[in-house]
Protein backbone atom coordinates (compact mmCIF):
# COMPACT_ATOMS: atom_id res chain seq x y z
CA UNK A 1 0.00 0.00 0.00
CA UNK A 2 1.67 2.97 -0.76
CA UNK A 3 2.55 6.10 1.70
CA UNK A 4 3.42 9.67 1.09
CA UNK A 5 6.61 10.72 2.98
CA UNK A 6 7.45 13.95 4.12
CA UNK A 7 10.80 16.01 2.68
CA UNK A 8 12.39 17.37 5.20
CA UNK A 9 14.33 19.39 3.67
CA UNK A 10 11.60 21.21 1.72
CA UNK A 11 8.81 20.93 4.61
CA UNK A 12 8.95 22.10 8.30
CA UNK A 13 12.07 24.36 7.47
CA UNK A 14 10.61 27.23 9.90
CA UNK A 15 11.81 25.12 12.10
CA UNK A 16 15.73 23.06 12.82
CA UNK A 17 16.04 19.84 11.12
CA UNK A 18 15.57 17.79 14.03
CA UNK A 19 12.66 19.21 15.19
CA UNK A 20 10.95 18.68 11.82
CA UNK A 21 9.99 14.68 12.66
CA UNK A 22 7.66 15.68 15.45
CA UNK A 23 5.60 18.23 13.41
CA UNK A 24 5.96 15.79 10.20
CA UNK A 25 4.47 13.34 12.65
CA UNK A 26 1.82 15.40 14.28
CA UNK A 27 0.89 16.07 10.53
CA UNK A 28 -0.24 12.59 9.76
CA UNK A 29 2.89 11.24 8.48
CA UNK A 30 4.74 8.10 8.88
CA UNK A 31 7.17 8.20 6.70
CA UNK A 32 9.83 11.29 6.07
CA UNK A 33 12.73 11.33 3.48
CA UNK A 34 15.50 13.76 4.01
CA UNK A 35 17.66 15.11 0.79
CA UNK A 36 21.11 14.60 2.32
CA UNK A 37 21.20 13.77 6.43
CA UNK A 38 24.79 14.85 7.22
CA UNK A 39 24.40 17.80 9.13
CA UNK A 40 23.24 15.59 12.34
CA UNK A 41 24.64 12.95 12.94
CA UNK A 42 22.99 9.36 12.33
CA UNK A 43 22.25 8.10 15.69
CA UNK A 44 20.69 11.73 16.53
CA UNK A 45 18.46 11.07 13.46
CA UNK A 46 17.91 7.73 14.33
CA UNK A 47 16.51 9.12 18.00
CA UNK A 48 14.44 11.29 16.42
CA UNK A 49 12.73 8.41 14.09
CA UNK A 50 12.09 6.21 16.61
CA UNK A 51 10.85 9.39 19.04
CA UNK A 52 8.01 10.00 16.61
CA UNK A 53 7.34 6.46 15.24
CA UNK A 54 8.16 7.51 11.84
CA UNK A 55 10.40 5.98 9.38
CA UNK A 56 12.87 7.26 6.67
CA UNK A 57 12.69 5.73 3.37
CA UNK A 58 15.04 7.85 1.15
CA UNK A 59 18.57 9.96 1.11
CA UNK A 60 20.89 11.13 -1.51
CA UNK A 61 24.33 10.06 -1.71
CA UNK A 62 26.68 13.02 -0.83
CA UNK A 63 26.76 15.54 -3.50
CA UNK A 64 29.39 17.81 -3.32
CA UNK A 65 29.58 20.97 -1.84
CA UNK A 66 25.72 22.08 -2.25
CA UNK A 67 26.78 26.16 -1.20
CA UNK A 68 28.97 25.80 -4.08
CA UNK A 69 27.30 24.93 -6.53
CA UNK A 70 27.55 21.52 -6.76
CA UNK A 71 24.64 19.34 -7.35
CA UNK A 72 25.91 15.63 -7.57
CA UNK A 73 29.57 14.60 -8.52
CA UNK A 74 28.75 11.05 -10.21
CA UNK A 75 29.34 12.63 -13.40
CA UNK A 76 33.18 14.10 -12.66
CA UNK A 77 35.70 12.05 -13.73
CA UNK A 78 37.84 14.29 -11.47
CA UNK A 79 35.89 13.48 -7.91
CA UNK A 80 35.45 9.85 -8.06
CA UNK A 81 37.48 9.02 -5.12
CA UNK A 82 35.37 11.81 -3.29
CA UNK A 83 32.29 9.95 -5.17
CA UNK A 84 33.37 6.52 -3.71
CA UNK A 85 33.84 7.65 -0.08
CA UNK A 86 30.40 8.94 0.05
CA UNK A 87 28.73 6.00 -0.96
CA UNK A 88 30.40 4.18 1.72
CA UNK A 89 29.07 7.33 4.15
CA UNK A 90 26.06 7.07 2.73
CA UNK A 91 26.04 3.51 3.72
CA UNK A 92 26.55 4.02 6.77
CA UNK A 93 24.09 6.28 7.52
CA UNK A 94 21.46 4.35 5.99
CA UNK A 95 21.95 1.21 7.74
CA UNK A 96 21.79 3.31 11.00
CA UNK A 97 18.64 4.76 9.98
CA UNK A 98 16.98 1.43 8.38
CA UNK A 99 16.99 3.55 4.76
CA UNK A 100 16.21 0.77 1.77
CA UNK A 101 17.14 3.10 -0.49
CA UNK A 102 20.03 5.77 -1.74
CA UNK A 103 19.53 8.51 -4.50
CA UNK A 104 22.66 9.72 -6.64
CA UNK A 105 22.31 12.63 -8.19
CA UNK A 106 24.77 12.96 -11.54
CA UNK A 107 25.53 16.75 -10.87
CA UNK A 108 26.58 18.42 -13.60
CA UNK A 109 30.48 17.47 -15.38
CA UNK A 110 33.77 19.10 -15.02
CA UNK A 111 35.20 22.33 -17.17
CA UNK A 112 36.29 20.43 -20.21
CA UNK A 113 34.73 17.27 -19.98
CA UNK A 114 32.96 15.63 -23.12
CA UNK A 115 29.49 14.00 -22.87
CA UNK A 116 30.90 10.65 -23.70
CA UNK A 117 32.98 10.78 -20.73
CA UNK A 118 30.45 12.35 -18.15
CA UNK A 119 28.35 8.70 -19.67
CA UNK A 120 31.51 6.36 -18.41
CA UNK A 121 31.96 8.17 -15.44
CA UNK A 122 28.88 7.85 -14.25
CA UNK A 123 28.23 4.61 -15.10
CA UNK A 124 30.94 3.19 -13.61
CA UNK A 125 30.41 5.04 -10.80
CA UNK A 126 27.05 3.52 -10.55
CA UNK A 127 28.81 -0.02 -10.87
CA UNK A 128 30.65 0.84 -7.67
CA UNK A 129 28.05 2.35 -6.07
CA UNK A 130 25.02 -0.77 -6.77
CA UNK A 131 27.79 -2.94 -5.93
CA UNK A 132 28.24 -1.80 -2.65
CA UNK A 133 24.93 -1.06 -1.79
CA UNK A 134 23.55 -4.45 -3.00
CA UNK A 135 25.71 -5.81 -0.34
CA UNK A 136 24.18 -3.68 2.03
CA UNK A 137 20.47 -4.97 0.76
CA UNK A 138 20.33 -1.24 -0.52
CA UNK A 139 18.17 0.24 -4.22
CA UNK A 140 20.16 2.92 -6.02
CA UNK A 141 18.23 5.06 -7.68
CA UNK A 142 19.24 7.89 -10.01
CA UNK A 143 17.01 11.10 -10.64
CA UNK A 144 16.37 12.94 -13.45
CA UNK A 145 16.51 16.93 -13.16
CA UNK A 146 15.67 19.46 -15.64
CA UNK A 147 17.81 21.60 -17.17
CA UNK A 148 15.78 24.90 -16.47
CA UNK A 149 16.29 24.62 -12.65
CA UNK A 150 19.70 22.79 -13.18
CA UNK A 151 21.55 24.48 -16.12
CA UNK A 152 23.95 21.45 -16.89
CA UNK A 153 23.14 18.72 -14.56
CA UNK A 154 23.74 15.95 -16.64
CA UNK A 155 20.90 13.41 -16.42
CA UNK A 156 17.67 15.39 -17.52
CA UNK A 157 15.25 12.47 -18.95
CA UNK A 158 13.66 9.09 -18.36
CA UNK A 159 14.82 8.12 -21.38
CA UNK A 160 18.45 8.78 -20.53
CA UNK A 161 18.12 7.40 -17.25
CA UNK A 162 16.44 4.17 -18.66
CA UNK A 163 19.67 3.85 -21.00
CA UNK A 164 22.23 4.62 -18.45
CA UNK A 165 20.45 1.63 -15.59
CA UNK A 166 20.47 -0.65 -19.06
CA UNK A 167 24.21 -0.02 -19.82
CA UNK A 168 25.04 -0.67 -16.43
CA UNK A 169 23.41 -3.70 -15.95
CA UNK A 170 24.92 -5.17 -18.92
CA UNK A 171 27.59 -6.79 -16.10
CA UNK A 172 25.10 -8.96 -15.81
CA UNK A 173 24.97 -8.56 -11.90
CA UNK A 174 23.55 -5.19 -11.56
CA UNK A 175 19.91 -5.69 -10.67
CA UNK A 176 19.21 -2.99 -7.97
CA UNK A 177 19.32 -0.30 -9.61
CA UNK A 178 16.05 2.21 -10.10
CA UNK A 179 14.67 5.68 -11.24
CA UNK A 180 13.73 7.86 -9.07
CA UNK A 181 10.69 9.65 -11.02
CA UNK A 182 9.85 13.44 -9.91
CA UNK A 183 6.75 14.49 -11.59
CA UNK A 184 7.82 18.01 -11.33
CA UNK A 185 11.19 17.81 -13.27
CA UNK A 186 9.51 15.77 -15.92
CA UNK A 187 6.44 17.67 -16.33
CA UNK A 188 9.35 20.57 -16.84
CA UNK A 189 11.51 18.89 -19.76
CA UNK A 190 9.54 16.09 -20.94
CA UNK A 191 6.02 15.74 -20.30
CA UNK A 192 3.89 12.31 -20.74
CA UNK A 193 3.82 11.67 -17.34
CA UNK A 194 0.76 8.94 -17.55
CA UNK A 195 2.83 7.57 -20.34
CA UNK A 196 6.31 7.51 -18.86
CA UNK A 197 5.10 6.30 -15.55
CA UNK A 198 2.84 3.60 -16.93
CA UNK A 199 5.85 2.26 -19.64
CA UNK A 200 8.25 2.63 -17.10
CA UNK A 201 6.63 1.42 -13.81
CA UNK A 202 8.77 -1.83 -13.04
CA UNK A 203 11.89 0.54 -13.73
CA UNK A 204 10.88 3.34 -10.96
CA UNK A 205 11.95 2.72 -7.57
CA UNK A 206 10.67 6.14 -5.99
CA UNK A 207 8.09 8.71 -6.58
CA UNK A 208 8.44 12.68 -5.94
CA UNK A 209 5.53 15.26 -6.24
CA UNK A 210 5.52 19.11 -6.87
CA UNK A 211 3.55 21.48 -8.50
CA UNK A 212 4.45 23.43 -11.61
CA UNK A 213 5.04 26.60 -12.01
CA UNK A 214 6.83 26.79 -8.53
CA UNK A 215 7.55 23.84 -7.54
CA UNK A 216 4.45 24.30 -4.43
CA UNK A 217 2.16 21.74 -3.71
CA UNK A 218 0.02 19.54 -5.75
CA UNK A 219 -3.27 21.53 -6.33
CA UNK A 220 -1.45 24.85 -7.04
CA UNK A 221 -0.22 24.47 -10.81
CA UNK A 222 -0.86 23.18 -13.91
CA UNK A 223 -0.36 19.34 -13.04
CA UNK A 224 -3.65 17.58 -13.04
CA UNK A 225 -2.47 15.41 -9.79
CA UNK A 226 -6.07 14.09 -9.17
CA UNK A 227 -5.90 12.53 -12.28
CA UNK A 228 -2.23 11.38 -11.85
CA UNK A 229 -2.69 9.46 -8.38
CA UNK A 230 -6.16 8.14 -10.10
CA UNK A 231 -3.73 7.01 -12.69
CA UNK A 232 -1.15 5.58 -10.71
CA UNK A 233 -3.86 3.51 -8.74
CA UNK A 234 -5.27 1.69 -12.06
CA UNK A 235 -1.56 1.27 -13.18
CA UNK A 236 -0.38 -0.44 -9.47
CA UNK A 237 2.01 1.56 -8.24
CA UNK A 238 2.85 0.30 -4.24
CA UNK A 239 5.69 2.44 -3.46
CA UNK A 240 6.03 5.11 -1.94
CA UNK A 241 5.76 8.61 -2.86
CA UNK A 242 8.05 12.15 -1.75
CA UNK A 243 5.97 15.06 -1.24
CA UNK A 244 9.11 17.24 -2.56
CA UNK A 245 7.79 20.79 -2.95
CA UNK A 246 8.68 24.20 -1.37
CA UNK A 247 4.72 25.14 0.22
CA UNK A 248 3.13 28.35 -0.83
CA UNK A 249 2.54 29.21 2.22
CA UNK A 250 2.99 27.05 5.85
CA UNK A 251 3.40 23.30 5.60
CA UNK A 252 0.63 22.56 7.68
CA UNK A 253 -1.61 25.06 5.74
CA UNK A 254 -0.91 23.65 2.10
CA UNK A 255 -1.59 19.76 3.10
CA UNK A 256 -5.12 20.02 2.48
CA UNK A 257 -4.84 17.76 -0.69
CA UNK A 258 -3.34 15.19 0.48
CA UNK A 259 -6.16 13.66 1.97
CA UNK A 260 -7.81 13.09 -1.33
CA UNK A 261 -4.79 11.63 -2.70
CA UNK A 262 -4.49 9.16 -0.20
CA UNK A 263 -7.88 8.49 -0.41
CA UNK A 264 -7.70 7.97 -4.17
CA UNK A 265 -4.21 5.52 -3.73
CA UNK A 266 -5.61 3.71 -0.42
CA UNK A 267 -2.68 4.91 1.51
CA UNK A 268 -3.37 4.21 5.15
CA UNK A 269 -0.78 7.52 6.47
Amino acid sequence: MPRFAANLSMLFTEVPLLERFEHAARAGFATVELQFPYEAPAAALHDRLQANRLTMVLHNLPAGDWAAGDRGIACDPARVAEFRAGVTRAIGYATLLGVPMLNCLAGKPGDGVSDSQARATFVANLRFAAAELKAAGLKLLIEPINNFDVPGFWLNRTALAISVIDEVASDGITDNLFVQYDIYHAQRYEGELAATLSKHLARIGHIQVADNPGRHEPGTGEINYSFLFAHLDRIGWRGCIGCEYKPAGSTEAGLGWLEQARRQLGCVA
